[in-house]
């Protein structure tokens, strides 16, 4: 399986003969605009926002996800997990997607804004590969963010929704997030290839270089 990131919490997951996902497609007008192809057979939206909401930024005419619920699609199994935050006076709807590549799986959290308790992480169930949002602002901080790791255990994490050059939002840059995580230097990848033979006994920061248009 291969994921590729377009920056804010836009991936491209795919996998030969199989079903390709892209996640929270963004709008224009957001300071930063993604590169190379989007086509896609399925979309997930993990709530209804400018910048994750851009389905018609897509080619393929792809299925849209945007509920929870249990997916079959082309064979790929995906499940939407209600992740919504409510306190504090703020209502805020979020779906993370639990994407099912014969085994091999990618938890994409959406805007999670807090730190699920036991019940919520047992219905997420394995993570190989996690992709979280770790720039605060209206989602989860470096130090949340940090929990949700040890909670899920994941093989690979994948940070996203953090300050980018050209974003127009307010977010935290990724170091901050990496020094929480105890991670003293990263090297970016442009694609991260996952299989299940190559992943890592102890879970691994990747840092993704954004495909942006020039």
């Amino acid at each position: 399986m291969d994921i590729t990131w377009y920056g804010l919490s836009c991936f491209r997951l795919t996998e030969r003969n199989q079903t390709t996902v892209m996640t929270d497609p963004y709008a224009a007008g957001m300071g930063i605009e993604p590169g190379g192809t989007t086509r896609a057979d399925v979309v997930t939206i993990s709530h209804d926002a400018p910048g994750h909401n851009n389905v018609e930024m897509l080619t393929g005419n792809p299925y849209v996800l945007t509920t929870p619920g249990e997916y079959e699609i082309g064979g790929t199994f995906i499940t939407g997990v209600p992740m919504h935050h409510v306190g504090e006076g703020i209502q805020r709807y979020n779906v993370g997607y639990l994407v099912n590549y014969g085994g091999l799986t990618v938890f994409h959290a959406g805007d999670l804004a807090y730190v699920p308790d036991q019940t919520a992480v047992e219905a997420i169930g394995q993570v190989d590969t996690l992709l979280l949002p770790v720039g605060g602002g209206n989602t989860l901080n470096a130090s949340q963010a940090a929990d949700i790791v040890a909670l899920l255990e994941p093989s690979y994490i994948v940070p996203m929704h953090y300050a980018l050059p050209g974003l127009g939002l307010e977010l935290d840059e990724v170091d901050k997030f990496l020094k929480a995580m105890g991670v003293s230097s990263v090297e970016e990848e442009e694609t991260l290839r996952v299989t299940s033979s190559s992943l890592p006994e102890q879970p691994q920061v990747v840092l993704m270089k954004p495909n942006l248009s020039e």
